[in-house]
C-alpha cells in the first residue's frame, strides 16, 4: 500500500497560477513545469485504493481511513462516505461501519467548496477607475471581499479574476485592503505585483486617505480623535475590542460630526471618519467605545435597534493615494449608496455635497 499526501486543490491551483505567471515574466520557459503541476492537481483527485490490515480490526472505518489518508480531514471523509464516494469490497461504505482488517477500500476524492475559491466568476463590478496598474472599485453592501468559511464563491476576488485574468499572478488577486461584507464604498486593487507592493507600503506608511460616512446613534462632540489600541475580544473571538492587552495594535480614528437628525424618534448623527490605521471593524469598535454605535450594526450595536436598518450604516466615501506608477496624487469620491442615502433622508439629514 503506497500513499502519497497531496496538497489541497485550492492551494495547488493558486500556487500553480502564480508560479506560471512569474515564470512567464522571467523567461517564458514554464510549460514543462506547469504541466507537471497540473498533473499533480489531477493526481490529488485520482481514486485512492487501500488494503486494510488486521490491526484495523474492531475500529470504526472512518477513523481507520482518516489515519491512512491524513491529507483529507475526517469530516470530509465522512461526507464522502455519506455521499457514496467510498466503497468497501465493492459496496458503498457507511460512516459507522466497523473494520475487520482485510477489506479493500476505494476512495473517490471530491472537490470541496474551498477548492473552487480562487476561480473567476462573472460579476457586475462598479469600476470607478481603471488603468494598467490599478483598479478602483465601488463595492456594494452584501459583497464579501475575499473567500472564507461560508463564502467560498461569489466574492469580489472571484469577480476580479474574471474581469482581469492577470490578477491570478498577484497575491490575493491584487487586493490590498478590505471592507466588511455589509460596508459599501471604495477599494483599490493593484493589478501588478509592483503596484500592489507600492500600495501596501503606502498603507503601512499611513499616507492613504480613507474617509467614511457613518450614521451613529446619539450626538457625539463636534470632532475628536480616538486613539485606542484594538485586539480580539477576550470572550467573543468574532468581535474586536478596544484593549490594553499586549497583543493589541495601535488604532487611530479622526471623526467630525456633520449633521444630526431623528430616526425612530431617537437622535442620530452623520459622522465623517478618517482612518489613520486600518484595523478590522475599527470605526465600528471606536465609535461604540464612545457610546455611539453605528445604526444597523448587529454586532456592536444595540440589539433592539438593529431592525431600523439591515446593515451597519457605513460607507467608504473617499479614497486618496499616490499612483504607484506615475507618482500622481489621486483621489476618488462616490455618492452614498441608495439605501444609506434613504436612511439619512428618513432621519431628516441631507447628503453633504462635498466635505
Amino acid at each position: 500500500m503506497i500513499l502519497t499526501p497531496k496538497p489541497k486543490l485550492a492551494d495547488a491551483v493558486f500556487e500553480c497560477e502564480v508560479d506560471a505567471q512569474l515564470d512567464h515574466q522571467l523567461d517564458g520557459q514554464f510549460d514543462e513545469d506547469l504541466a507537471d503541476e497540473v498533473d499533480d492537481i489531477v493526481d490529488s483527485m485520482a481514486p485512492i485504493e487501500l488494503e486494510l490490515t488486521p490491526d484495523a480490526c474492531g475500529q470504526r472505518l472512518d477513523k481507520v481511513i482518516s489515519k491512512l489518508v491524513p491529507q483529507f480531514s475526517r469530516s470530509r471523509l465522512q461526507l464522502w462516505m455519506d455521499a457514496g464516494f467510498v466503497s468497501v469490497d465493492g459496496k458503498v461504505a457507511k460512516t459507522k461501519m466497523t473494520a475487520y482488517g482485510d477489506e479493500k477500500v476505494v476512495i473517490l476524492p471530491q472537490s470541496a467548496p474551498e477548492d473552487e475559491a480562487f476561480k473567476p466568476e462573472p460579476m457586475a463590478l462598479d469600476i470607478v477607475h481603471e488603468d494598467e496598474h490599478i483598479l478602483v472599485i465601488n463595492k456594494p453592501a452584501g459583497l464579501v471581499v475575499h473567500p472564507g468559511a461560508g463564502n467560498w464563491s461569489g466574492t469580489l476576488l472571484n469577480g476580479l479574476l474574471h474581469h482581469c485574468p492577470q490578477l491570478a499572478g498577484v497575491p490575493r488577486a491584487g487586493i490590498v485592503h478590505r471592507l466588511d461584507k455589509d460596508t459599501s464604498g471604495l477599494m483599490v486593487v493593484g493589478k501588478t505585483l509592483a503596484s500592489q507592493t507600492d500600495l501596501v507600503r503606502q498603507l503601512q506608511a499611513r499616507t492613504v486617505k480613507r474617509e467614511y460616512f457613518a450614521l451613529v446613534w446619539g450626538t457625539p462632540q463636534l470632532s475628536g480623535t480616538i486613539d485606542a489600541s484594538m485586539a480580539r475580544h477576550p470572550r467573543d473571538r468574532v468581535k474586536m475590542a478596544v484593549s490594553e492587552n499586549f497583543t493589541a495594535k495601535p488604532a487611530i480614528t479622526h471623526y467630525e460630526r456633520l449633521a444630526t437628525g431623528l430616526l425612530d424618534r431617537r437622535p442620530v448623527s452623520l459622522v465623517q471618519c478618517r482612518l489613520e490605521t486600518g484595523r478590522t471593524h475599527q470605526i465600528r469598535v471606536h465609535m461604540q467605545s464612545l457610546g455611539f454605535a453605528l445604526v444597523g450594526d448587529a454586532v456592536y450595536g444595540k440589539p433592539h435597534l438593529t431592525s431600523v436598518f439591515p446593515r451597519q450604516a457605513l460607507q467608504a466615501r473617499r479614497l486618496g493615494l499616490v499612483h504607484p506608477a506615475t507618482g500622481e496624487a489621486c483621489e476618488w469620491l462616490v455618492p452614498l449608496a441608495d439605501d444609506f442615502k434613504g436612511l439619512i433622508t428618513e432621519a431628516g439629514i441631507d447628503e453633504p455635497e462635498r466635505v
